[in-house]
């Protein structure tokens, strides 16, 4: 019982979290998630789960097999850039327009706003207190669904912010705020599966942690480079000459 009342105040401080952080956006978003974060471990570490069933231990292993899969992400997100099909995927308003803002973003934004309460509450604390009841499976499954439901309130603006997607609502194929948060719920559970079985796999979260961060930052550096090549490659409008 003990563990199913750290479980439920477990989802509760995300649930919270997730509402705060959808209205405090940007880098004033970073204490919630840090705040959160720290009441996450509070709640796992009172339920009696030590560092190895939080995942913090095997640091060295953790970062070798974070470090290749935020190599592929990169690989595979440049190849994305390069190829002109696949490229207006990657052009997304929320990329900021400056070298500045994208590393506020990269370097600030994604890992301490987004990725350590992620990461904490969903590879760490609700997996390690779900294990006595679901088993390592499970457990794994269940928070693998709470981080796509996680992800409902943020797909609202997925579909503004992405041209590729206008489009094909302008063409008819409108993707409803219902649609848009399916997709988001399906995707975003689909790579916490990835990320709990790279939990697993490394024995340590950082290894899930360097890739959530890789996929989210390296996305906005190519969001960022695709806006800019499109500025870049921009026709000059001249405007005519006004008759005296």
């Amino acid at each position: 019982m003990g563990d199913m009342r750290a479980v439920a105040g477990a989802v509760g401080v995300l649930a919270v979290a997730g509402v705060v952080r959808d209205r405090v956006r940007g880098v004033a978003g970073v204490p919630v998630s840090l705040a959160a974060t720290g009441v996450l471990i509070v709640i796992a570490r009172r339920a009696g789960c030590t560092r190895g069933e939080l995942g913090l231990g095997a640091s060295g292993k953790g970062l070798r097999h974070g470090a290749v899969a935020a190599g592929v992400v990169g690989a595979v997100y440049a190849a994305g850039v390069a190829a002109p099909r696949t490229r207006v995927l990657f052009d997304d308003d929320r990329a900021a327009g400056t070298g500045a803002g994208l590393a506020r973003q990269a370097l600030v934004e994604v890992p301490f706003g987004t990725v350590v309460l992620e990461e904490a509450g969903f590879r760490a604390v609700l997996p390690a207190l779900l294990r006595p009841a679901c088993g390592e499976v499970g457990a794994d499954a269940v928070a693998a669904g709470l981080f796509g439901l996680w992800h409902i309130l943020p797909s609202r603006d997925l579909v503004a912010a992405n041209p590729a997607l206008a489009e094909a609502a302008a063409a008819g194929v409108p993707p409803s705020p219902v649609r848009a948060a399916v997709s988001a719920v399906v995707t975003t559970a689909a790579a916490g599966v990835l990320f709990a079985a790279l939990r697993r796999r490394s024995g340590s979260v950082i290894a899930p942690a360097l890739l959530h961060a890789a996929t989210n930052s390296l996305g906005y550096a190519a969001a960022w480079a695709v806006r800019r090549r499109s500025r870049a490659h921009a026709p000059v409008r001249v405007r005519p000459a006004s008759r005296a």
